[in-house]
């Protein structure tokens, strides 16, 4: 019967969803263009809002956790399990005051109306998960980006979603690059739980009435212990909320 019923809730919310992407595009293409850097942050922002506007729509909730002990002064890198494309505008939105910036897979730089000027000009990277030395030129410049404007960064070191919920073992070299250029910076484990529920049928219907849930663990110095037990210990924390 739920998924029965999810069918035109989900026609509902692709409507609105579409929508967004659509309305969006050209506002940011006017903050970024015309105003800068700063307006077109305030426009990412309230478009990540809107996503989980839309995903209400889908009775979606969202229970978030986070320390208050979290600097704004200071690069931080948050490390986050990956389970959809939905983990990404809670941590957009819920971690604003932070200019958090991505990792994410060059074919999402083109396509999507919205997100994909975001990964352009936001101050993401976009790399070529098959090239591996150019990925790590690229982390590399992502590094002292982050060093400079002392933003901070997500990264998925899964490498991609997973469809089940079930971890991924974790890739290092990204993490290792971003904790050598930015040895000042703080790390943030991160433990999202059940966005992969909105998928549970596929792209159509999406899965309604999820509660999704999204920890941040307490911030870690970087330079408190070398990069193998830093990341070792990210890996365990992340692991020993996941639900």
């Amino acid at each position: 019967m739920k998924k029965i019923i999810s069918y035109p809730i989900s026609v509902i919310y692709y409507f609105f969803f579409g929508l967004t992407l659509v309305v969006f595009h050209p506002i940011q293409w006017v903050c970024y263009n015309v105003f800068g850097y700063q307006a077109h942050k305030k426009s990412v922002d309230i478009f990540n809002l809107f996503l989980l506007r839309c995903l209400n729509l889908l009775g979606t909730t969202f229970d978030i956790q986070k320390p208050a002990n979290i600097p704004t002064d200071r690069t931080v890198i948050f490390v986050s399990n990956h389970q959809g494309m939905y983990d990404i505008p809670p941590l957009i939105w819920y971690f604003r005051k932070h200019h958090p910036k991505f990792v994410s897979k060059k074919e999402l730089g083109h396509g999507i109306p919205s997100i994909s000027f975001n990964l352009r000009h936001g101050g993401s990277v976009l790399i070529d998960r098959k090239n591996r030395r150019e990925s790590l030129q690229k982390m590399s410049a992502f590094g002292d980006y982050l060093k400079t404007t002392k933003r901070s960064a997500v990264i998925f070191p899964e490498g991609t979603r997973s469809r089940t919920g079930e971890p991924k073992e974790f890739r290092r070299n990204g993490m290792l690059m971003l904790f050598k250029k930015n040895p000042e910076a703080l790390v943030v484990p991160i433990t999202i739980n059940n966005s992969w529920k909105l998928f549970k049928y596929g792209n159509f219907p999406m899965g309604i009435g999820v509660n999704m849930t999204l920890k941040a663990h307490d911030p870690i110095e970087i330079s408190s212990m070398d990069a193998e037990s830093l990341i070792a210990k990210i890996e365990r924390t992340i692991i020993a909320d996941i639900k």
